[in-house]
């Protein structure tokens, strides 16, 4: 059986989707399209709500 993600693992992999198809953008869609990997997992997980920078 599949196990079901949460909705901190989705975001992620949707957002490493877009970095690996090179739609990633920094800020907004108006921004530079982000090339480093780094990069792309710190958005990832800023927008799933898991960094450490405010605890």
């Amino acid at each position: 059986m599949a196990k079901k993600l949460s909705k901190a693992q989705a975001k992620v992999g949707k957002v490493m989707h877009e970095f690996k198809t090179g739609t990633l953008h920094t800020g907004s869609k108006k921004g530079p399209v982000v090339k480093n990997r780094q990069q792309a997992i710190a958005i990832a997980l800023s927008e799933a709500g898991k960094s450490k920078r405010g605890k």
